[in-house]
């Protein structure tokens, strides 16, 4: 008796063997994020999350601003299994560990919001990238500045043809943070008005460091500012509480202040009057597309692909053999901001 069931439990963990080997893996997609409380990326990461179902299994980290701890993250993505990666760089310049990281393990990285080199894209060919053109949204910016000054010639406040401005930067080592401080200037340059640089400083991303460095700019330059950039809707927020607390926005006093994300705060303050405009950088489309593109590559899908856009090269050709996905902006002010609310 004793000889049979050990026979028959046996054979029990023979079939058991044989069953763990024959079934496929669950798919499952290791998130990191840069940070979590980023206005703008908890928005991605929130479509990220909702647009997972099925048989795929999804774990969303947050990387805390600190690229030695994603880093880490991605080795615990790696060891748990995950058949694909989607990362939000703390550190675009750091990205090569990274990829060398997934490279390692032959499991496919899909890159979002933050845009690595081209150089370092190039290394393997099952990186991807899922962004926006930061120069695009640079040149909406410096557009909208440009519209307003043509059409308000009040903003002129010395009145010597010339716009004196502010710039709050991001990230300084951030691929959008440049750009779109660059291109924004040659926005209003190309529409045929002179600019002068106040000056400019770096926030971070950040809605109260925004709001301090404007406070500090109020001071040093007392009345001669006469437009604000931001490179995100959080640091024109911040800019907008400074102004506030400087008397602006009361009566006919009123500072051109421009971000970039069209978040729902900053829609929110266009509709008050306080934000001149914004661009949207489409967050659920950017997460929707990330989460598409992760779940062809950590299924093994035949085709990669996804329903926001096609693939593409760096610059925007279509291509077949193409690791990019461009979510386009959108210029929004105050005539069109209705139809972005949430």
């Amino acid at each position: 008796m004793k000889e049979r069931l050990l026979a028959l439990t046996m054979l029990a963990l023979v079939f058991a063997v044989i069953g763990c080997e024959k079934a496929p893996a669950k798919p499952k997609i290791g998130v990191a994020i840069y940070k979590f409380d980023d206005t703008f990326m908890s928005y991605v990461r929130n479509k990220i999350e909702s647009s997972a179902k099925g048989n795929i299994e999804i774990s969303v980290q947050d990387s805390q601003y600190d690229q030695p701890k994603q880093n880490d993250q991605i080795d615990q993505f790696l060891a748990q299994g995950c058949t694909a990666l989607a990362v939000n760089l703390v550190d675009p310049s750091a990205v090569s560990v990274i990829i060398e990281k997934a490279k390692g393990k032959n499991v496919p990285l899909v890159l979002f919001n933050r845009e690595p080199a081209a150089a370092d894209m190039a290394n393997w060919d099952k990186v991807y990238y899922v962004g926006a053109k930061a120069q695009q949204s640079g040149t909406y910016q410096g557009e909208i500045i440009a519209d307003y000054w043509k059409t308000h010639p009040a903003a002129d406040l010395n009145k010597d043809g010339k716009i004196q401005y502010v710039m709050l930067i991001g990230d300084p080592s951030n691929t959008d943070a440049k750009f779109r401080t660059e291109y924004s200037i040659k926005a209003v340059e190309a529409a045929g008005i002179p600019v002068e640089k106040l000056a400019e400083d770096t926030a971070m991303w950040d809605r109260v460091r925004a709001q301090e460095k404007m406070a500090a700019f109020l001071t040093a330059y007392k009345g001669r500012i006469e437009v604000v950039f931001a490179n995100n809707d959080d640091m024109a927020l911040g800019a907008i509480e400074a102004l506030k607390a400087a008397g602006y926005f009361k009566g006919d006093k009123f500072m051109p202040v421009v971000g970039v994300d069209a978040t729902p705060p900053a829609l929110d303050a266009i509709e008050q009057g306080t934000l001149l405009g914004t661009v949207l950088n489409d967050a659920e489309r950017q997460g929707l597309a990330t989460y598409e593109l992760a779940c062809a590559l950590a299924t093994g899908a035949k085709e990669v692909k996804t329903s926001v856009a096609p693939l593409a090269d760096q610059d925007g050709n279509v291509s077949a053999t193409g690791r990019y996905i461009w979510v386009p902006y959108v210029k929004v002010t105050r005539d069109n901001f209705k139809q972005f609310k949430r």
